[in-house]
């Protein structure tokens, strides 16, 4: 059962508590993520995450570690777009424990200078393993190319440059800034006590003084083209449409449009452009949101001779989808969300999540029949209509990157999908 109780300082949280488990997973989102850096901080969100498991005022790195992993629990962290999340995964016993470290390494974290150099190598390291990745690079260029100079389009990990450049300064004035309870969800599910973790928590954050939220500016989407000759063995080709944002009453439409096209072995796009024509591996369809936007993205790997037909085909798929979708199909990708979303739902990870962006998001948690409502209110009508006014409006952005002379160029695709 879910309950949520906020503190008088604006720190919300939810538990879900699931009787029959003796696991539990608990975590701290800071809604605060890349969206809210300005150009010079661009990755300093993610080096703040980095830098919570290097030491508080109570604890060392190694202590941090150990005191999780000496009870067999597990403690990780991401940082997103809108968010960064601190989290932990134990057993019931530990759920206090859990919980303690967790807001220490949230509100003390040291930023020694030796601690900072240490993990500064690490962060690089990482931007240069994402670089040595053409399947990362194309959607990290991708990301630029659809939102151009603004944070939407900025890389999460941040540039070589900026993170050489911060130091502990620049961290504490993140975090002065943007880390306030109104900003902080915590969440717990599995063998959790509800008033415990409650009464924990008002020990722990209470005494935080309540601030003004953070605010992050509304992301544009622009056409464009980002292009990249390099020599690998394929054309790594994706493409991006404006799509619908967590408020938007089509966004269960677009995530089924998404799936239709390219959800699994059974969408049109794996069917013609690897069963029918043996032009890809990989190819699929995703719709993402945020809380103002999102995209509808296309990934396929593919052969320099054959980049121009695979993007031709996938136009001309594009652009059928809106005359004649039928019904097994749209029936198809409910069953594949409805299915999605239960299974998804069944452990306590996913649950702690799942709260914390609702409550982000809406101020609430909707109950399991009401989000299967909406995955089912999904119709045909609905989804070709969608599919047209995709098409018509030929929004497109383009990343290629690999040995792609040939790939035809956005504006002529953007053409013939509209055509």
């Amino acid at each position: 059962m879910i309950r949520i109780e906020t503190l008088p300082n604006g720190l919300r949280i939810a538990t879900d508590t699931m009787s029959r488990l003796e696991t539990a997973a608990i975590g701290l989102w800071v809604n605060v993520g890349a969206r809210h850096e300005t150009a010079e901080q661009n990755g300093i969100a993610h080096f703040l995450e980095h830098m919570a498991f290097k030491g508080t005022a109570r604890r060392s790195a190694l202590q941090i570690a150990s005191e999780i992993e000496d009870v067999g629990g597990y403690l990780n962290a991401y940082t997103s777009n809108e968010s960064t999340a601190y989290y932990a995964r134990v057993l019931r016993a530990d759920v206090p424990l859990a919980l303690d470290v967790i807001a220490d390494i949230t509100l003390n974290p040291a930023f020694e200078a030796r601690e900072i150099e240490i993990e500064r190598g690490v962060i690089l390291q990482e931007i240069g393993q994402m670089l040595d990745t053409p399947d990362d690079v194309i959607f990290e260029r991708l990301q630029e190319t659809a939102y151009p100079d603004q944070p939407m389009g900025r890389s999460i990990l941040g540039t070589s440059d900026r993170v050489s450049a911060f130091g502990a300064a620049d961290l504490r004035a993140f975090v002065g800034s943007h880390y306030q309870p109104g900003q902080m969800i915590l969440a717990a599910a599995g063998a959790v006590d509800h008033d415990a973790i409650v009464a924990q928590a008002r020990a722990l954050f209470g005494g935080l003084a309540a601030r003004t939220p953070s605010v992050f500016a509304p992301a544009r989407f622009a056409t464009g083209e980002f292009r990249a000759i390099e020599d690998l063995e394929q054309v790594h080709l994706a493409l991006a449409f404006a799509a619908e944002g967590w408020h938007s009453p089509d966004l269960h439409v677009a995530n089924t449009y998404a799936a239709i096209m390219g959800g699994g072995m059974s969408s049109r796009l794996f069917q013609k452009l690897r069963e029918e024509h043996g032009m890809c591996y990989t190819v699929d369809a995703q719709s993402s949101a945020h809380e103002d936007c999102g995209l509808i993205t296309i990934y396929a790997g593919t052969g320099a001779d054959q980049v121009g037909d695979l993007c031709r085909l996938t136009m001309d798929e594009l652009k059928r989808a809106a005359d004649d979708l039928t019904e097994p199909e749209v029936a198809r990708a409910r069953a594949q969300r409805r299915a999605g979303l239960l299974m998804g739902l069944e452990g306590p990870w996913a649950r702690t999540q799942h709260m914390a962006r609702m409550l982000a998001l809406f101020g609430r948690v909707p109950d399991m029949a009401e989000m299967v409502a909406d995955i089912d209110a999904v119709t045909l009508e609905r989804v070709r209509g969608y599919a047209g006014r995709l098409a018509g409006r030929a929004e497109m952005a383009m990343a290629v990157y690999g040995p792609a002379d040939d790939a035809p160029e956005a504006g002529a695709l953007r053409a013939r999908l509209a055509a």
